[in-house]
């Protein structure tokens, strides 16, 4: 007992200020759940998220015109079924050319 009143004397009633301005420094860096660690996940989570939306943004931009193309031009409309759904006029034949080298 005699060494904590010692240590109470000389030092924490002497540097009371500082114990306090440290104590609350480290409530609020570390120990706090608004401090500063925290803070600094939380910003970093932030900006990824941020990213994340301008890319998807970028996406519905480009989906969004090719869908107003879609809607305004035949063409547009017959060259997608043609590329992507294989579709063909009904007037037209369809032959599919392979080489014997790239079957082997």
């Amino acid at each position: 007992m005699g060494y904590l009143l010692t240590f109470w004397n000389k030092y924490i009633r002497r540097y009371k200020y500082v114990v306090a301005f440290l104590l609350f420094a480290l409530i609020i860096g570390v120990i706090d759940e608004n401090s500063l660690l925290v803070r600094y996940h939380r910003r970093v989570d932030i900006s990824n998220l941020k990213r994340e939306i301008d890319k998807y943004q970028q996406q519905y931009d480009e989906e969004s015109s090719r869908l107003q193309s879609l809607m305004s031009d035949p063409a547009a409309v017959e060259k997608l079924a043609r590329e992507k759904y294989l579709m063909k006029r009904a007037d037209e034949d369809v032959f599919v050319i392979v080489d014997s080298a790239s079957t082997e």
